[in-house]
């Protein structure tokens, strides 16, 4: 056996003339590489010539190096941001082969693991949920979905998970609108579980997302009643 290990290159290698049944073919020309992988050296023996041999080598400034049919091939990985709870954000824009993806994303998973990371998150657009399929396939569950995408949740530690539920309420408000001669304003619903039962009611509806409770009681009271420029004053503080 002859080895020439190279202190200089990133990827070094011994050239071993294989003997016995347990090579990999019997006239074949072998090549032990000793490998980093994610900050751990391994040894992978590559038969030279070999039509179908791969081996995850490295790791490093964001790219997977693999070697396939011993030439040094890189794969991407996905770019993500850290949150503030020890995980990444993954926000998936750009059209990709589904086993192009499935690649990338178990490459970073192995990142982000070697790294102690702990929660990740995958916004997928509406226009990419092909991809979902690879995602639910390494683990990932949906944790909610809005119109124009799907959020996907990833846990690595061992153990039960320690994300968040998603948003589960609503915030409903009622309007008390009187007038200078101290009447108040209340309407009879067209719909709901009052439609048809002559009761008066005041105004009341829900305050959209991202809207102030204000504003919100205002909008209803318009809506329901076409009235306007009053002076509304909030009684939740």
């Amino acid at each position: 056996m002859i080895r020439c290990f190279s202190p200089h290159s990133f990827l070094s290698s011994a050239v071993i003339f294989p003997l016995g049944r347990n090579t990999l073919q019997s006239s074949a020309v072998c090549k032990v590489h000793s490998v980093l992988v994610f900050g751990i050296w391994v040894r992978a023996r590559i038969a030279v010539g070999a039509s179908s041999m791969a081996g995850l080598v490295c790791s490093k400034s964001g790219m997977e190096q693999v070697l396939v049919e011993n030439e040094v091939q890189q794969v991407k990985l996905l770019q993500s941001v850290n949150d503030d709870f020890g995980g990444v954000i993954v926000e998936l824009s750009e059209a990709m082969d589904l086993k192009v993806f499935a690649s990338m994303l178990k490459a970073s998973i192995a990142l982000w693991r070697s790294q102690g990371k702990r929660g990740v998150w995958i916004k997928v657009p509406i226009q990419l949920v092909n991809l979902v399929e690879a995602a639910v396939k390494e683990g990932f569950w949906f944790h909610h979905a809005e119109p124009k995408y799907l959020m996907l949740a990833f846990w690595i530690p061992e153990g039960s998970h320690t994300l968040p539920a998603n948003a589960s309420h609503r915030v409903s408000i009622g309007a008390f609108v009187m007038n200078k001669k101290r009447e108040v304003l209340v309407v009879q619903e067209k719909c709901g579980i009052f439609r048809g039962t002559g009761i008066w009611k005041l105004p009341t509806g829900a305050v959209d997302e991202g809207e102030d409770i204000c504003a919100g009681a205002m909008r209803e009271v318009k809506e329901e009643t076409a009235v306007s420029h009053c002076c509304l004053t909030c009684m939740l503080k």
